[in-house]
């Protein structure tokens, strides 16, 4: 009987520690997100009123805390739920706004942000419509080098260039929307080769 109570006891502590091992919501990688969100804002803000070099040095800003966030989440075990969901809203609001914004202030065509877009739109429905299926697409190496050319693109748009830079700027650009196109059918075009 004395044993039977004691594994309880010890069933009951082991449960209690399993509980107390989740991570918290409160967390670094968690703040750098909320952060990166409530700033979007201002980002916005700092593009329409043309105060290019602010809103580049922001958006340079709001990059890194991306990158930290994801680190210090994996090196730390400080994974959630929460985290899972905010972090990729906050890209792809952080990327749209400036997008749409830099239509309005800015040269770029208007149809660059609706190819990017309905891109990001369409495969982040896709991803959770499969999720629901029970199956995970996990991120690829092609649509890290997306992210990497959209950001870099954006970041020289938000740059005060000289005149003769606009070209080379839009070049960069195509390329990012490009991989962007690619990257989107790539993912389809694995996701039916595994159903099969």
């Amino acid at each position: 009987m004395e044993g039977s109570l004691g594994g309880t006891r010890e069933m009951g502590m082991v449960d209690r520690v399993m509980q107390t091992d989740k991570p918290s919501n409160w967390n670094l990688p968690n703040v750098l997100t909320s952060l990166r969100i409530l700033f979007i804002p201002v980002f916005a803000w700092l593009v329409l009123s043309e105060r290019w070099w602010w809103a580049f040095g922001l958006f340079v800003a709001l990059m890194i805390t991306d990158k930290l966030d994801g680190d210090i989440a994996r090196a730390r075990g400080l994974i959630t739920d929460f985290g899972k969901i905010a972090d990729p809203i906050a890209d792809k609001a952080l990327m749209i706004t400036a997008l749409v914004t830099l239509n309005i202030a800015s040269s770029l065509p208007v149809w660059v942000t609706v190819v990017i877009v309905a891109r990001e739109l369409g495969i982040t429905v896709w991803r959770m419509w499969m999720l629901r299926r029970g199956l995970v697409v996990p991120a690829s190496k092609g649509g890290k080098v997306k992210t990497v050319l959209q950001s870099l693109a954006v970041g020289l748009y938000l740059c005060p260039l000289p005149a003769w830079a606009d070209t080379p700027v839009f070049v960069v650009m195509l390329l990012a929307v490009a991989v962007t196109v690619v990257t989107g059918v790539q993912y389809l075009v694995d996701a039916g080769k595994a159903n099969k």
